[in-house]
């Protein structure tokens, strides 16, 4: 029975009629316990309105949340049934492990799949039927079915889909990251009120029947103040109690304080014989997924008693099948026990679903539950179930497992410092700060160097790159405990050679880590490092360093760097190998070449191990290896989806993949891009690196609306810190030449030159073609005339013997727009429609004839130009108004104005519309 919800359904069917538009949203309904908001979930699945969209509903529970992709698979399989081969088309394959498309028939196996697999799966559904998404208690929904909500509620702006969510507020879980995200998308957030007198008297005569009269319904509304679970709880205490619910006992329900509601539940249960008491307390510690035979055992009862007390339970109301008939049931249990009996019958079932021999992560689920040290084989058994969640994709899982097998080791000993070991290994996939803290703490209680070591080099050099000043200060403490590699032999060698790349890659930024680099180079002879992993590892971080400071020129750079990954299986753990370092230095080095093929097959490794994080980490170098080959749409294509996988979450990536990201977007000048890479940004970055990162990418927005003073003064502070960090390297951080253009509109040209006339220095020290030609092509630009016409030809010539087509591109623009020659438009459209270079291509279209501009309303204002990347992010109109201190109304003329200039009729199109004019690159 739903009672006095219109104004919500009514809000709902809004936003279902706007779905059918391409136009999605996230409606969230919130409030305390019992208000109503899972009858309502439940209605809106059968509303008039729903008719046209496939339904999908899951109900999330306490007791499952540790079951990785439950929800996921309560709302899709169903619908994937009868679906169509195609829908698993393209990325939506990567989600097929979830549905035991593998023939397994086993989760474990395939990990935690791809979120953006899942994204495109739902896209691909809803793209045959509108989607409508009913989702209970959020607050429940396991870690990875949140992420996949979290992925849709920020895309579903542009889907035809609209997510409904039920949470309950004040409960710890729905202040998860996660979770937050999901609710903070929300377009509507709705609170069903209280029901009215009318309307709680109606209730509790439905559920008391016709003899329950209206002074009656009236005092206990008055009583719960018409919350609907407590109306319900205590109708069904009045019924347990067998008093009639007449006029006459009307002033002894008002007499009833609105705690007493469910109080009067207790009591009906505590009036029960003990072993009905007993087993309503082992099947509330054991949870609504728990075995009615084990449930048995724990309450100490045999099974004709256990039978004959579940079939009185329901027919007080109290238990469906062999269940809770209502949450609000099961919490009542817990009145009934003391803390010290909670603890004792959590602590029973520990032992006995450990001698039953149940899988070991429900084993941990009840230790999660209890304080009281239960010795080592807790310990193995929390570790174990740590391990199989880890491979299951729930590494928040397995973290809280290994604090809690905390409590049963020693205070100060190695088997603590071993727990912290494997703590920080499952932290590393969830916040790379945490996770460096905590190996520091095991380091500490470690008896020898061999031991600490060993702990040390748990992280790979690019996680540990992140580490405090106090971790440093243990790492090179002990790096000092081994002395030198060169001294040293076998074991104790290696680990002093892996000691040492962390701490030079933690260093790359100091004169230690920089200007030794060449030097150490040399020391390491390739016979050496060609048989032994750790000094590989070395090379790796050396290699790097190399390619972002110009310390050694880019031909040795990509000889050493092609070397090592030839070494590097692409089916081992990315995020474990030095793979990411060399990917970079290879791109830096103007020779990408051997890194593409190795690239598709390492992300289909990490795909199958459902390894989120290093497909990220992936896509990301994907990204950069596309833009560096001129294939600028499968470059946006993988920014894009690095971006969706996490790629700038550095807490969990860590800090190589967000500048790469950061890098890849200036360079492709993707509006859209960039706009959703400064909306992630919360705060500045304490990360220096990621800080300067993230100011280029602001000079590039500032450009994009004109403000060029404010650009010039962002990207000078920015290009100041690289410098100071050593980073020179002019193919990965071109500031020169993008501050150089700025200078230039500014009418600053001598400073412009210098600037550009610097740059080109660089390049030719890092001998990169790449590099050479742009900053050849912008001082072309700068110059212009004859002068600069002859240097964008030269720029051409040094161009054409690089893999970097777009930059090629860029200057072949430059010599159609200084020579106006048919010739040059048509060499210029050739190459922009080879490699995807929607927006040159366009321009050259417009010189040579063929075709009017899209824009034809005029150019964008800056105001305008604000809030379409606003709304391209995701957000709503009263969002952007609140952001931009404006109304609604200007928002929604601001964007009317902006689809007529585009030629676009709704927000869906408007992303494209906007990559397809571009915005004015600094580059």
């Amino acid at each position: 029975m739903l009672l006095e919800r219109d104004d919500e359904t009514s809000l709902v069917a809004r936003a279902l009629e706007q779905a059918l538009d391409g136009i999605g949203s996230v409606v969230v309904l919130a409030g305390p316990l019992g208000n109503g908001k899972t009858a309502l979930l439940r209605a809106l699945s059968r509303h008039p309105g729903a008719a046209s969209f496939s339904v999908l509903h899951a109900s999330a529970t306490l007791m499952e949340r540790d079951h990785a992709f439950g929800v996921v698979r309560q709302l899709l399989e169903p619908v994937l049934a009868g679906a169509p081969a195609q829908v698993w088309s393209g990325p939506a394959a990567l989600a097929g492990p979830v549905f035991d498309r593998d023939g397994t028939g086993r989760l474990d196996d395939a990990a935690q799949p791809v979120q953006l697999g899942l994204l495109s799966l739902g896209r691909n559904l809803s793209a045959i039927k509108p989607l409508f998404v009913l989702v209970d208690d959020l607050q429940w929904v396991d870690e990875p079915s949140l992420a996949t909500l979290e992925l849709l509620a920020g895309r579903i702006r542009h889907l035809r889909v609209v997510l409904v969510v039920t949470v309950r507020e004040g409960d710890p879980l729905a202040e998860r990251p996660a979770a937050a995200s999901v609710l903070a998308a929300a377009t509507r957030r709705l609170r069903p009120r209280p029901l009215s007198p009318a309307g709680a008297a109606k209730l509790v005569r439905a559920k008391l029947g016709r003899e329950c009269d209206e002074a009656f319904g009236l005092a206990c509304h008055e009583t719960t103040g018409g919350n609907p679970l407590l109306l319900t709880g205590l109708a069904l205490a009045w019924a347990v109690g067998g008093e009639p619910p007449t006029e006459a006992n009307a002033e002894l329900v008002r007499a009833v304080r609105p705690a007493q509601a469910r109080e009067r539940l207790v009591a009906c249960m505590r009036a029960q014989p003990e072993p009905v008491r007993r087993l309503l307390k082992a099947a509330a510690v054991l949870g609504e997924s728990a075995e009615l035979d084990v449930v048995s055992v724990l309450a100490g009862l045999d099974e004709p008693s256990t039978a004959e007390i579940v079939r009185a339970l329901g027919r007080l109301g109290l238990f469906r099948g062999a269940g809770f008939a209502h949450p609000g049931a099961r919490e009542a249990v817990d009145d009934l026990m003391s803390a010290g009996e909670r603890e004792q019958f959590h602590l029973r079932a520990v032992r006995l679903l450990y001698d039953l021999g149940k899988p070991v992560e429900t084993v941990a689920g009840q230790l999660l539950a209890t304080s009281t040290p239960q010795g080592l084989w807790a310990v193995e058994a929390l570790r174990d179930a740590a391990h199989v969640a880890l491979r299951r994709g729930a590494p928040q899982t397995a973290v809280a497992y290994l604090r809690r097998a905390l409590l049963d080791t020693s205070v100060d000993g190695p088997d603590r410092a071993t727990v912290l070991v494997d703590l920080a290994s499952a932290e590393r996939l969830l916040d790379v700060n945490a996770a460096v803290r905590t190996l520091s703490y095991a380091v500490a209680l470690l008896p020898g160097p061999r031991q600490r070591a060993a702990a040390l080099i748990r992280l790979t050099p690019a996680v540990m790159g992140d580490a405090p000043d106090a971790v440093v200060s243990i790492l090179r403490g002990v790096f000092e405990e081994f002395g030198r590699p060169e001294q040293l032999s076998g074991v104790d060698r290696d680990l002093a050679l892996r000691l040492e790349a962390r701490l030079r890659f933690i260093c790359r930024t100091e004169s230690w880590g920089l200007a030794g680099t060449c030097t150490r180079l040399d020391e390491l002879q390739e016979g050496e490092w060609t048989d032994s992993g750790a000094a590989r590892e070395l090379v790796s971080v050396l290699v790097n360093s190399a390619a972002l400071t110009v310390g050694v020129p880019a031909r040795r750079v990509a000889v050493l760097a092609e070397q090592l990954l030839a070494r590097e299986p692409a089916s081992s753990a990315h995020s474990a190998s030095a793979a990411p370092l060399l990917v970079t230095a290879l791109g830096a080095a103007d020779s990408p070449g051997v890194v593409a093929g190795w690239l598709e097959r390492a992300l289909v490794a990490a795909q199958q191990r459902g390894d989120v994080v290093e497909q990220a980490m992936i896509r990301t170098e994907q990204s950069l290896i596309h833009l560096l080959t001129g294939r600028v749409g499968d470059a946006t294509l993988a920014a894009t989806d690095a971006l969706d996988l996490g790629a700038w979450n550095w807490g969990s990536v860590g800090t190589s993949a967000a500048v790469v990201s950061g890098a890849v977007a200036l360079q492709l000048g993707d509006p859209v891009l960039i706009g959703r890479l400064l909306t992630s940004v919360e705060a500045e970055p304490a990360n220096p690196c990621l800080a300067t990162m993230t100011g280029l990418l602001r000079g590039h927005a500032a450009v994009a609306r004109g403000e060029h003073a404010v650009a010039a003064l962002t990207l000078a502070d920015c290009g100041a810190h690289l410098d100071r960090l050593g980073w020179r390297n002019p193919v990965l951080f071109p500031w020169r030449s993008a501050l150089a253009l700025v200078k230039l509109k500014l009418g600053a040209t001598c400073d412009a030159i210098a600037l550009a006339e610097e740059e080109r220095l660089i390049a030719e020290e890092w001998g990169a073609a790449s590099g050479i030609g742009r900053t050849l092509r912008v001082l072309g630009r700068i110059v212009g005339g004859d002068r600069g016409l002859d240097l964008t030809g030269r720029a051409i010539d040094v161009l054409r013997t690089s893999a970097h087509r777009l930059e090629l591109l860029h200057a072949l623009r430059q010599r159609a727009e200084l020579t106006e020659l048919p010739d040059s438009w048509r060499s210029c459209l050739e190459l922009a429609e080879e490699i995807g270079a929607q927006r040159i291509a366009h321009r050259a279209r417009v010189a040579l004839g063929f075709t009017a501009p899209v824009n034809t309303g005029g150019k964008l204002t800056r105001s305008e130009q604000k809030v379409a990347m606003l709304a391209v992010s995701g957000r709503s109109n009263q969002e952007i108004a609140e952001m931009l201190d404006v109304t609604s109304r200007a928002v929604e003329k601001h964007l009317t104005n902006t689809y007529r200039k585009l030629g676009v009729r709704r927000r869906s199109e408007l992303a494209e519309a906007l990559r397809s004019v571009g915005s004015a690159s600094p580059a």
